[in-house]
C-alpha cells in the first residue's frame, strides 16, 4: 500500500563492516536496501539497478501519474481490450483470487470511493445514498476480464482500478530479484514498511523487525519478530490509525469495504502478515484489515495465513494470533517490552 504503514525495521548491534545500507524515496514513500555478501559488489552499479527499476514501475503501476500504463487504462473509456502488459495481469488476477476469498470485502476498483468519501483530499465527506448508488456500476473488479496474459478489458468504460494495495509489495519483490542478479541473498529490503528478509546478518545472528504500536500519534513498539528462517520471508502490515477522520464522536477509517461501500466499522486497527510472496501478501494484508479480526481470523485459518490481528476497544488493545502464525516455525514474536 502507499499508505504510511506500522512496521519498522530494527538496527540492533549489526555494526560488522560487511553489512551495508542504501535508501531513498520512492512512490510516495522511502526505500531501503540492507545487505552483505561474500563475493564483490559493485555499489554503484547495484543502486543504479535499483533506481532504474523503481523508475519503470512507477511508469507502469503509478496511480499519480497520468502516463502510467495503469492510468491510461483507467483514463480509456473503451471496453475493448487493452494492452497493459503481463505484470499488471498477473496483480489484477491476484487481487481477483483475493478479493473473492475475503467476499468482496477487498476490491481494487474502489478508488472512486476514496474520493467520493474525501480520502484523496483533507475532508470528510459523507456521501448521500443516491451518490453511491450512482458510483456503483463503475465498481468491481469482476467487471474487469483477463483476455490474456498481457490484455485487460472493462465492462463499465468509467471503471479504474488502483494498484497500491499490491504494486508496493511487487515492488519490493523486484528489488528482491534485482539484489539476487547481484549475487546478494542475505537482505532486508523494504519499501514503506513492506518487507522481505533473507538469510542473516555477517554475525549470524537474525534479522529483526519491529511492528508499531497500533496507536494514533505512538511511537512505542508493539511486537519484535525474529525472523529465524534463512528461506525469504515476507512481512507486511497494514492499519487503520494513521489515516482516518474523526466526525461528531465516530471514526471514520480509510480501509473502506467495498461491499457497503463505507469506512469500515470493527475494532481491527493492525494486521501483520507473514507469507512467502511478497505481492500476494500486500494485497491480503489489506483484504484481512478489512473484514477485520472476527471475520478475517475464519479467512487465515481457511488459507492457512500467519497473521497477528490486533484490535482496539475501550478496554486497550487485544492480540489475535491465527493458527497459521501460531504453528509458523521461521519466527519468533516476542513483546516488545521484553529485553532482546
Amino acid at each position: 500500500m502507499l499508505f504510511t504503514l506500522p512496521l519498522l525495521t530494527l538496527a540492533g548491534c549489526d555494526k560488522a563492516p560487511a553489512l551495508h545500507k542504501f535508501s531513498g524515496a520512492a512512490q510516495g514513500t522511502t526505500y531501503s536496501l540492507t545487505y552483505w555478501s561474500n563475493t564483490a559488489v559493485e555499489q554503484p552499479q547495484f543502486e543504479a539497478a535499483i533506481a532504474a527499476e523503481l523508475q519503470r514501475l512507477d511508469k507502469l503501476m503509478s496511480n499519480y501519474r497520468d502516463d502510467s500504463v495503469i492510468e491510461q487504462f483507467n483514463q480509456s473509456q473503451s471496453t475493448d481490450p487493452i494492452e497493459v502488459g503481463a505484470e499488471i495481469v498477473r496483480l489484477v488476477n491476484i487481487a481477483k483470487t483475493i478479493s473473492a476469498a475475503a467476499a468482496g470485502c477487498y476490491d481494487p476498483t474502489i478508488k472512486p470511493l476514496f474520493t467520493l468519501w474525501g480520502f484523496r483530499g483533507d475532508k470528510l465527506s459523507i456521501p448521500a445514498a443516491a451518490q453511491l448508488a450512482e458510483l456503483a456500476p463503475q465498481l468491481g473488479i469482476s467487471k474487469v476480464d483477463v483476455v490474456n496474459n498481457s490484455t485487460l478489458q472493462k465492462q463499465q468504460p468509467k471503471l479504474s482500478i488502483d494498484l497500491s494495495s499490491i504494486a508496493q509489495g511487487y515492488s519490493v519483490q523486484r528489488l528482491t530479484e534485482v539484489a539476487e542478479q547481484f549475487g546478494i541473498d542475505n537482505y532486508l529490503i523494504e519499501i514503506g514498511g513492506e518487507l522481505q528478509t533473507r538469510g542473516r546478518k555477517p554475525d549470524g545472528s537474525n534479522w529483526r523487525v519491529a511492528i508499531e504500536r497500533p496507536l494514533p500519534g505512538a511511537q512505542q513498539l508493539q511486537k519484535i519478530v525474529q525472523v529465524k528462517q534463512t528461506a525469504p520471508l515476507a512481512i507486511m502490515t497494514s492499519g487503520t490509525y494513521r489515516h482516518y477522520y474523526d466526525n461528531e464522536g465516530k471514526r471514520y477509517s480509510h480501509i473502506l469495504d467495498a461491499r457497503s461501500k463505507a469506512p469500515v466499522t470493527h475494532d481491527t486497527v493492525s494486521v501483520t502478515l507473514l507469507h512467502n510472496d511478497l505481492t500476494e501478501a500486500d494485497a491480503w494484508s489489506t483484504a484481512l484489515l478489512c473484514l477485520g479480526s472476527e471475520q478475517g481470523s475464519k479467512v487465515a485459518g481457511q488459507f492457512n495465513l500467519a497473521v497477528l490481528f490486533i484490535d482496539q476497544t475501550n478496554n486497550g488493545l487485544t492480540e489475535l494470533h491465527s493458527t497459521g502464525l501460531q504453528q509458523h516455525a521461521g519466527v519468533m514474536l516476542v513483546d516488545a517490552k521484553m529485553k532482546q
